[in-house]
């Protein structure tokens, strides 16, 4: 019987042992490169982000430069409209003057 308890403390000294630390050890190591990956991606994700804010805000700012408000659009259709109706008012009296001169060239015309 002492043989067969020998042969199991060796099996386990020799290769139980060996074979459990090999496996430790490769759960460990798995395990810190793991969080090493995930770290990295965390950064990487978070400059992203930051790169997208600023285009985002950079893309703000531009609008705000070059597009108008509403009430400067309101502001310049009012100032349109109000010289498109002088001009037509000038055309008006213009084709009355017209319109009188030919009249007054019928009467005179024998």
């Amino acid at each position: 019987m002492p043989s067969l308890t020998q042969d199991w403390v060796w099996w386990i000294t020799v290769i139980d042992l060996p074979a459990l630390a090999g496996l430790f050890w490769m759960i460990w190591r798995t395990r810190e490169q793991s969080e090493a990956a995930i770290s990295h991606l965390h950064q990487r994700l978070d400059h992203r982000s930051e790169q997208l804010r600023e285009a985002l805000h950079a893309f703000k700012l531009e609008v705000a430069k070059t597009y108008a408000s509403q009430g400067d659009l309101r502001a310049l259709e009012k100032r349109l409209v109000e010289h498109l109706l002088r001009i037509e008012a000038k055309l008006d009296a213009t084709a009355l003057k017209a319109e009188n001169l030919l009249g007054a060239q019928h009467n005179n015309d024998p």
